[in-house]
């Protein structure tokens, strides 16, 4: 028996349809009525229905899983793809690719489409499911986890993150203890709760030594190269320029560094830098690059994992997880001159 006591043939008595209908749409295919699709969802919706899953099988490892990305043409999502990949390959599940175009949402027509095609389940990187989208997963019994949550996750979806707090706070701590007092900040999106704990962070550190945070120096932008890059040619043309900064993942930081080698000054002799992600880059650059490490290949592989373990009926050990975050020294930051 379904979760909420439910079955079809009860939705559809109740909304008046055939249980073909109710079908149908549990299956996205597109030949429903909106007005009556709308109110089998409702019907669904209400009595908690869950699609019934048969057991596991120790040989079910065919199929596909979705991994969605807001955008994808990064090195930092090329970490999560390896390590997507490392856990599905021996399961013999493929993954199939979703970009959002930028959105933190995917639009309900993305819904439709996988419902129709059918998935092992759902992996959201730095996005979300609205009410609406969780409950028609749930119904026709999709999983889905979380990876590096962009938002405040309901209670019970599963996910994975790591300690952007923690992180923040190491880089900002190094500065400090190297002798900086006027350090700076470019953190991602201000709507995304990963920009906010590093904020949250690099905040905290200055409070430990009763440092004041100038608000000035709190730069809210995008993850990529150019925010680093634009970011750093304002505050590196101001009289009262910093003598640090950290940035909110590496891409930001090479362009922070590409925008100071501009303005005729040197890294970290003229103005330090730190990182985040730790990419392969970063060991590369010239100087390398300080960076916190967060082990974005392995939270990639223990949401796949966790995600598999769903399909399969398997209940997880943990809604939620959070890896460690780890400082990595390299050349990009010394002290002030």
């Amino acid at each position: 028996m379904p979760r909420g006591g439910a079955t079809i043939a009860t939705i559809a008595r109740e909304v008046g349809v055939s249980v073909p209908t109710v079908s149908r749409v549990l299956n996205g295919r597109s030949d429903v009525a909106p007005a009556t699709r709308r109110r089998v969802e409702e019907a669904l919706a209400r009595h908690d229905y869950r699609k019934p899953v048969g057991p596991a099988s120790p040989t079910k490892t065919a199929g596909l899983l979705d991994l969605v990305f807001h955008e994808f043409g990064s090195s930092w999502a090329q970490e999560i793809i390896v390590g997507v990949e490392k856990a599905a390959a021996p399961r013999r599940v493929g993954v199939v690719l979703s970009e959002l175009g930028g959105s933190h949402r995917p639009p309900q027509e993305w819904i439709d489409s996988i419902t129709a095609r059918g998935t092992r389940g759902v992996l959201l990187v730095l996005s979300r499911l609205d009410d609406t989208q969780q409950r028609q997963l749930m119904a026709r019994s999709i999983p889905f986890v979380v990876l590096d949550t962009d938002g405040e996750t309901p209670a019970g979806v599963p996910t994975v993150g790591s300690n952007n707090w923690s992180g923040g706070l190491a880089a900002t701590r190094h500065l400090i203890e190297l002798g900086h007092r006027r350090v700076a900040i470019i953190s991602g999106p201000e709507n995304v709760l990963c920009s906010r704990a590093r904020v949250d962070g690099f905040r905290s550190a200055h409070t430990e030594i009763g440092l004041d945070v100038d608000p000035s120096l709190v730069r809210w932008g995008t993850f990529e190269v150019e925010g680093g890059y634009e970011h750093g040619l304002e505050l590196l043309r101001r009289s009262d320029r910093p003598t640090a900064v950290f940035a909110g993942s590496d891409v930001q930081a090479l362009g922070f560094i590409r925008a100071a080698h501009e303005l005729g000054l040197r890294v970290p002799e003229d103005v330090s830098v730190v990182g985040y992600d730790d990419l392969p880059l970063a060991s590369w650059l010239a100087p390398s690059l300080t960076t916190v490490r967060q082990p974005l290949a392995e939270m990639a592989a223990l949401a796949t994992q966790m995600l598999i373990a769903l399909s399969d009926g398997e209940p997880l050990a943990s809604q939620k997880v959070e890896l460690g975050t780890e400082l990595i020294i390299r050349e990009s930051t010394a002290p002030p001159a």
